[in-house]
């Protein structure tokens, strides 16, 4: 016979399981809110595939580049409007994790993920996909101009060069800072010529600053009409290119300049931001983006590589070179950093 004391014990069990069961349910039933940059892009089919399988609502909620995002994200700290940041990579990382933004959480698929796309590992910031910020090079252009694709960063000084890059400006622009950073990777901060004096002799070349990548890639390269041969961009971009031609093309029209040093690697995660009104579907959603069908889903749509290395990319990405050695800095040397390196540089530059 059960005891009365047992009997109330396992009534409390009882009622806490089906608490506990029920929360779950409230929170899976609830509305999932994801803050992104405003690149993001994901299939309709692929978000209504999660929802489906949770019976959820999923909101979209774009919110500026990765900087005005994450600027956002830390006012609303402890009472965010979303659930989810989508965006957050290596270059600023430190300062997410310096706010104490997110909450923790280690999704089983990232075990599957290679230990060079870690991009967090206190598991505040799940890795979902990556690319590489490079010049790129308008391939007519610089064959009308008689001159071959620069090898070393150097060149870009001399004469020959001269006024021909656009750049995007490090305080504003996601790739503009990565290519900063690379710049400090390649020159290093002392010695008898630094990144420093890189800057100062490329605005005494006629260097061209742009707040961000699509002023500069639509409104600055001669690809499309601009006056500049040179630009930063990504090493996906000429498989973008070769994509999106129209008469399509046999090969893309630019071409990636890497350059040992002078590239870099953009490590893109997402993660569970604190308060957060539906954290378990969260969780969910951040398992759901690491599975195949998310993975393969992005390339050709944002053309960033998956983390996943199960996942496949497209054909066209055979034109998306990837870089033998990018930059060697790692987001916590970014961290503590990155906010001396853009001071140091608008002064140089823009002043």
């Amino acid at each position: 016979m059960i005891s009365k004391l047992t009997a109330v014990v396992m009534v409390l069990l009882m009622v806490t399981v089906l608490a506990a069961c029920s929360s779950d349910s409230e929170d899976e039933n609830r509305e999932l809110v994801i803050m992104t940059h405003d690149s993001f892009n994901i299939g309709e089919d692929v978000i209504k595939a999660f929802e489906d399988a949770n019976n959820a609502t999923v909101v979209i909620q774009p919110a500026g580049d990765t900087g005005e995002a994450l600027v956002r994200a830390i006012l609303e700290k402890g009472n965010p409007s979303a659930d989810l940041f989508y965006g957050i990579d290596n270059t600023y990382l430190g300062r997410a994790l310096d706010e104490g933004i997110f909450d923790t959480y280690e999704p089983d698929g990232l075990d599957n993920v290679p230990r060079q796309f870690i991009l967090d590992d206190t598991n505040h910031v799940t890795s979902i996909d990556y690319g590489y910020v490079n010049l790129n090079y308008d391939k007519a252009a610089l064959a009308e101009a008689g001159l071959d694709p620069p090898q070393l960063l150097e060149q870009l000084t001399g004469s020959d060069w001269k006024g021909k890059l656009v750049v995007e400006n490090p305080a504003t622009s996601s790739p503009g800072l990565a290519f900063l950073i690379a710049t400090v990777a390649y020159f290093g901060e002392e010695g008898l010529y630094t990144y420093l004096d890189f800057w100062k002799d490329m605005k005494a070349n006629d260097v061209l600053v742009k707040d961000g990548w699509s002023d500069a890639y639509y409104g600055d390269f001669t690809m499309y009409g601009g006056d500049r041969p040179l630009v930063v961009s990504y090493a996906t971009s000429p498989a973008a290119e070769f994509f999106f031609a129209d008469p399509a093309v046999s090969e893309p029209p630019t071409g990636n300049i890497l350059i040992d040093k002078a590239t870099f690697l953009q490590i893109e995660g997402i993660g569970i931001l604190k308060g957060a009104d539906s954290p378990n579907l969260a969780r969910k959603f951040i398992d759901f983006a690491l599975e195949i069908r998310f993975q393969e889903d992005f390339p050709d749509k944002m053309f960033v590589y998956p983390v996943n290395p199960d996942a496949e990319t497209p054909d066209f990405f055979k034109f998306a070179e990837v870089p033998a050695q990018p930059a060697g800095l790692t987001a916590e040397e970014i961290g503590e950093k990155r906010e001396e390196w853009i001071e140091a540089w608008t002064a140089v530059v823009l002043r």
